[in-house]
């Protein structure tokens, strides 16, 4: 599971920052990609890493300002255009579906694929199958802003062979019998019990992607104890009234979330183009005053989300 960041900006795309898209690249897991919001210009930063845009399973949308939709027309049709035939599911606050179905229509665009829309009044679980689950909650952005959690499943214990090798088990049908922990009489009579042969279980890891927000309880409740979150940090310390007034958050705000939901590691992004790298650094150091594992992500970026 994987983190890759193809736009950080925010606002209007810059030089040294295209607009928020966030990649999920659950490759390992599910042979997919889950995208995060889809600025303008997503597209062409695709192009520019290794992500195939038919394997993009799901689009979750945050919110429906301009710098966090506009590239989803033209990746819709791009992804079709590529050769995607599987069915692309979009999540996100009400009106994501008449924007997509205007943009498609006007165009005159055809898909090769279904496009299923999933639109969000409220928070709550909004997917869940034997891998992950996706649970969303309403963020404080003046417009409708959702944040997201990803709870992925817990890793069932992997089957030592090598230590069976070793006990006189030769590989085969038994194997799997064991791996399901259950006990088997060997042809020399022996008895053994699969459970002493099986790895502990692995803790599922938890990704919190947030929307534009100001300070929020909502934030904390989404990201406790998640292996990353995900913060935009649009405005330095001192700049906490303009925040406010524009529905966003400082670097320190961004902090204290993961401060008080005791998360792993705080990645924060939707950085204002008039900060440079030397200005990000400052703001990286600000953060790093609150919660000490803090970073200013680039686009980009490629972040491994580790185990616990």
């Amino acid at each position: 599971m994987e983190i890759e960041f193809l736009g950080t900006g925010a606002g209007v795309p810059a030089k040294h920052r295209n607009v928020t898209g966030i990649a999920l690249k659950l490759l390992d897991e599910r042979n997919a990609v889950w995208l995060f919001d889809c600025g303008e210009g997503t597209q062409m930063q695709i192009l520019r890493s290794t992500i195939r845009p038919r394997k993009i399973e799901k689009i979750f949308i945050t919110h429906l300002h301009g710098d966090h939709i506009f590239g989803l027309p033209g990746l819709i049709s791009s992804r079709s255009f590529q050769g995607g035939t599987e069915a692309l599911e979009i999540y996100g606050p009400k009106g994501v579906r008449d924007f997509v179905q205007m943009a498609l229509r006007v165009s005159q665009t055809r898909l090769s694929y279904v496009l299923k829309f999933h639109e969000i009044t409220e928070g709550g679980v909004i997917f869940e199958d034997k891998q992950f689950k996706v649970v969303c909650e309403k963020l404080d952005h003046g417009i409708t802003s959702f944040g997201y959690r990803v709870e992925e499943a817990d890793h069932e214990g992997e089957l030592q062979a090598d230590k069976l090798i070793a006990a006189g088990v030769k590989p085969g049908p038994l194997f799997g019998r064991l791996k399901k922990g259950e006990s088997v009489t060997l042809p020399d009579g022996r008895v053994i019990n699969g459970l002493d042969f099986v790895g502990e279980k692995r803790q599922g890891r938890v990704v919190t992607i947030l929307g534009d927000t100001r300070f929020s309880g909502a934030s904390v409740r989404l990201a406790e104890h998640a292996d990353i979150l995900v913060h935009e940090s649009t405005f330095n310390k001192n700049e906490a009234k303009m925040a406010k007034a524009y529905y966003h958050s400082t670097t320190e705000q961004a902090a204290r979330v993961a401060e008080q939901a005791g998360v792993r590691q705080l990645l924060l992004t939707h950085i204002s183009a008039r900060y440079l790298a030397k200005d990000a650094a400052e703001l990286e150091k600000e953060a790093q005053t609150v919660f000490h594992n803090s970073r200013v992500v680039k686009d980009f970026d490629v972040v491994e989300v580790p185990f616990s």
